[in-house]
């Protein structure tokens, strides 16, 4: 047990990608009330996810989309497939800008090598093209780990993509900042939590969005046959329901056997998305809800 956590047992430990200066924690520190919990640094969003499946923290806080690159896969199938007991209760919104950092100053024709975590080369692909078109790219665990990484090997061809925070806090020189293609690139995160204990939710900054939004997934043997798949959303669009999001992904069986996420803008408890849902479950094989819970408000 942590000395924080002996001082204050009341905290929840909240998960999330670590090590210290990542957008995770920064998305934690930004949205949950100030030290109302304990932040616990893991070393992935599998981690993350699987602590608080098995009981070792009780929240955590992982990516679930970005705006320019989509979707986050690994959490999407860790929701569906390996912590179902794990819920989605809040979410959060992220203004991500990301720096070029090296060990030293090094002019940027040095630079042969750029790592970061996997998602980030996408949201900067017009500033690697050109000005390091040659420079191979290669993954970290996280933006902190490949600062972290690149800090230590202190070797002079090698960069980083990662915040300018983790520079400060690993002895990194920025060498460019906002190298991402947009300026308004923003991610989305979602806060977890265990189904049994769900219901008090993480402690967030402010009220709860008035907009309530639910999650799920859904699959069934239907889908092999035309007209499924519209069939499935109509349970949706007669009910007058929105859909913010839906995107399909591999259920890793056999070839064509697909599973499919949606945002729905209502909340669970709400009478009309429990029709749609009663009658979603009449044709699929599998309706899982991910969470129901309040919509973050977009930055403006």
């Amino acid at each position: 047990m942590s000395p924080a956590r002996a001082e204050r047992p009341d905290r929840p430990r909240a998960g999330f990608l670590g090590p210290a200066g990542t957008f995770s924690e920064e998305a934690l520190l930004s949205s949950a009330v100030p030290g109302a919990v304990e932040p616990v640094a893991l070393a992935s969003i599998y981690d993350t996810v699987i602590a608080l499946r098995d009981g070792r923290i009780e929240l955590a806080i992982v990516p679930i989309e970005n705006s320019l690159e989509g979707s986050i896969t690994v959490t999407l199938d860790l929701l569906a497939e390996q912590a179902p007991a794990v819920q989605i209760v809040g979410e959060a919104l992220l203004r991500v800008s990301h720096s070029l950092i090296a060990a030293e100053a090094v002019p940027l024709g040095e630079i042969a090598t750029v790592i970061s975590h996997p998602q980030v080369p996408g949201q900067c692909t017009r500033f690697l093209r050109g000005e390091l078109p040659g420079a191979a790219i290669r993954p970290a665990a996280s933006t902190a780990e490949a600062v972290r990484a690149v800090v230590a090997a202190k070797d002079r061809t090698t960069a980083a993509l990662g915040t300018a925070l983790a520079a400060e806090i690993y002895g990194g020189t920025v060498l460019r900042e906002g190298v991402e293609d947009r300026a308004d690139n923003e991610t989305r995160f979602v806060w977890l939590a265990r189904a049994d204990t769900a219901g008090a939710g993480p402690p967030l900054r402010g009220p709860e969005g008035a907009q309530r939004r639910c999650s799920i997934v859904f699959w069934g043997p239907g889908a092999e046959h035309p007209g499924w798949l519209v069939r499935c959303l109509s349970e949706f669009a007669r009910r007058e329901i929105n859909l913010t999001k839906i995107e399909s992904r591999p259920r890793r069986e056999q070839m064509g056997s697909y599973m499919f996420f949606a945002d729905l803008d209502a909340g669970a408890e709400q009478a009309r998305l429990a029709d749609a849902l009663d009658g979603l479950t009449a044709i699929c094989e599998e309706v899982r809800v991910l969470g129901s819970y309040g919509a973050a408000t977009p930055a403006r």
